[in-house]
């Protein structure tokens, strides 16, 4: 079985567990609440569909890890569940905290229904994550489900580690390039470390190996957010999506914006002037690929790039889940857009 035959069937028992794990709350008082978790899941309103939903590749993640040890993919869904619905916690309040009207060309929940009730929609998807995981019991021993709760729980709060960190470095004009990784760390590296963690943790595999896929998710994680960070400066808009100008007109403290305030040039004489204009954003993004921001940038993405392969080498995962499991990364490290 290669990677697409393995998307084909993994997807639909994905979104089936994630059905019935969100569910709970579809009651009869509680129903309109329940639409509302479903419609941030891309299964209800308009523009419903694959666009809608995301790739799902955190919980691919994980059952991709739990078959390279020879163990039954099926039996770790509910973890891949409570991931993907960890994550989306998240999502609906990051973009409260970020005032982001849309998501995945949809408006968000708080543009939808207010800011109360997607924190509401958020907490719901926080604990529901926490009871998914724990319906592992069904398959795995109890030692095991709560290591893989603890390791759920220790994530979520690096997330909001993360979280404080991206928030309170807006205002903040003393950041350096150290004061990156942690963030990031927190924000993006800490939920895919888990993944891998959990699922060779499901899967049979010994300490070490769960620690080299932990480390091999991480730093996948910290390559995923560089190559957004340059794309974000440097996109080719019609591959994005996105216009490759909203990271320095919002300000953005990403990796090569944080190396050129570092240069102390033309670049972070422009930026402490104060916001940057749309229509200054070409001239601005030369300045700074001038002056190294993107080759640095590309430089620390391939350095994670190479760690995150070696990890998975030290992984040893096995078969064609294994193999999956490489081409997934290949493709994660490799992305244009």
């Amino acid at each position: 079985m290669n990677l697409k035959e393995y998307i084909e069937s993994m997807l639909p028992a994905i979104e089936t567990e994630l059905q019935n794990q969100v569910a709970r709350l579809n009651t009869e008082r509680t129903a309109p609440f329940y639409e509302m978790l479903a419609y941030h899941l891309g299964w209800m309103g308009e523009g419903v569909g694959k666009e809608a939903t995301g790739k799902r590749i955190r919980p691919l993640m994980v059952l991709l890890a739990a078959a390279s040890y020879d163990a039954n993919w099926r039996s770790a869904l509910p973890a891949a569940a409570a991931v993907e619905l960890a994550h989306n916690f998240s999502l609906v309040h990051d973009d409260v905290q970020d005032n982001s009207e849309r998501r995945r060309g949809r408006l968000t929940v708080w543009k939808k229904w207010g800011a109360p009730m997607a924190i509401n929609v958020g907490d719901a998807l926080f604990v529901i994550a926490h009871q998914a995981i724990l319906d592992l019991t069904k398959t795995h021993p109890a030692p095991t489900v709560v290591r893989a709760a603890s390791i759920l729980q220790d994530t979520c709060l690096d997330l909001t580690r993360g979280q404080f960190l991206d928030m309170s470095y807006e205002k903040r004009t003393d950041l350096t390039i150290e004061d990156y990784f942690p963030m990031v760390g927190g924000k993006t590296s800490a939920l895919i470390a888990a993944c891998m963690r959990i699922g060779a943790l499901l899967g049979g595999a010994s300490e070490a190996e769960q620690e080299a896929y932990r480390q091999f998710g991480y730093h996948l994680g910290l390559a995923f957010q560089i190559q957004d960070d340059i794309l974000g400066v440097w996109g080719d808009e019609s591959l994005t999506g996105k216009s490759a100008a909203s990271d320095l007109v919002e300000g953005k403290k990403s990796l090569p914006a944080l190396y050129g305030l570092g240069k102390q040039g033309k670049f972070a004489e422009r930026w402490k002037q104060g916001s940057i204009a749309k229509n200054e954003v070409k001239s601005i993004a030369a300045q700074l690929e001038n002056e190294g921001g993107k080759s640095y940038a590309e430089e620390a993405a391939t350095q994670a790039t190479e760690k995150a392969l070696e990890y998975l080498r030290q992984a040893n995962p096995r078969g064609a889940a294994g193999e999956s499991m490489l081409v997934l990364a290949n493709a994660l490290l490799n992305r244009k857009q």
